[in-house]
């Protein structure tokens, strides 16, 4: 069934768009729930030279209707069309303070520089880096949780080659941050017996008040931080990762997926003063059981 092309953890803590998975063909009032549990070794935040090792819940459902619960995401899937996937979406956006980003449950999917027309902003500059206290959230205002809303589209190129994109809206104090979140996903099926592979690319792009939440510092923050000015990230895109998932289905009931992502900050977000270290690492793994 399309329900296990590109099966995979997606990671709940990341900030990147939320993941949909694959419409699932079933009989009218049927339900597809996977729900397990993993472990999870992902940055603090975007831009965090430091990992977190945590636990990892997962949960997703699907009914025949077309809507599906994926982590903190809950959708609809509207096409009737086997080579297109689309429909209205919420999805949960973590919070982050002094201690980084918040974590929750995640799904069971896999959805793991060119600047547009604003510029950076950077009165003062940060030029004494040194200054800034080692841990560069602890001054800075809490991010606080959002619902997002927004929607997917996803073509399937080929039966395993997919292209997804995600665009929710409503983080930030003003609720107007808005990201993309496009990613192309070729699946391995049968690299060995009851194995498949999925390799992804993908790429992010964030208007100036998205980038401003998570990557800006504002007078204030910078006056509590004792620097010398403020930064406001413009709009652009804002990251780009690879990614590659192995599935291992042990029965026709439980699932081993594993799988590890590396992202790479561009253009203002990467100069952000609150970035550590520009490209981070994720991997995870967990046991899936299918009722």
């Amino acid at each position: 069934m399309r329900q296990y092309l590109f099966l995979a953890i997606a990671s709940a803590c990341s900030t990147v768009a939320a993941q949909t998975p694959a419409t699932n063909p079933m009989p009218d009032g049927s339900r597809d729930m996977f729900i397990g549990i993993g472990a999870q070794s992902v940055p603090r935040y975007d831009g965090s030279s430091d990992n977190r090792t945590l636990a990892m819940p997962v949960l997703q459902v699907q009914w025949s209707n077309g809507i599906f619960v994926s982590g903190t995401a809950l959708g609809w899937h509207l096409s009737q069309s086997p080579s297109m996937e689309f429909g209205p979406m919420l999805a949960l956006s973590p919070r982050r303070d002094q201690g980084g980003v918040s974590f929750s449950f995640s799904g069971v999917s896999e959805g793991s520089s060119t600047r547009m027309a604003y510029t950076s902003l950077r009165p003062g500059e940060f030029s004494e880096r040194e200054e800034l206290d080692p841990n560069r959230l602890r001054n800075m205002d809490v991010v606080k949780r959002r619902i997002l809303a927004g929607g997917f589209f996803n073509y399937y190129l080929s039966p395993k080659l997919r292209l997804t994109n995600t665009l929710t809206y409503g983080s930030g104090k003003e609720r107007n941050g808005a990201r993309l979140h496009t990613s192309l996903q070729y699946m391995m099926v049968d690299v060995a017996p009851h194995h498949t592979v999925v390799l992804s690319a993908g790429v992010s792009v964030a208007n100036r008040a998205y980038s401003e939440t998570w990557f800006g510092v504002t007078e204030e923050e910078a006056e509590r931080a004792g620097t010398r000015g403020y930064y406001r990230p413009g709009a652009g895109v804002q990251d780009v990762r690879a990614g590659v998932r192995w599935n291992w289905a042990l029965s026709p009931s439980w699932m081993l997926t594993s799988g590890a992502t590396v992202n790479r900050l561009a253009g203002d977000a990467k100069d952000s003063p609150l970035v550590e270290r520009a490209t981070n690492y994720s991997v995870s793994t967990a046991l899936a059981y299918r009722f």
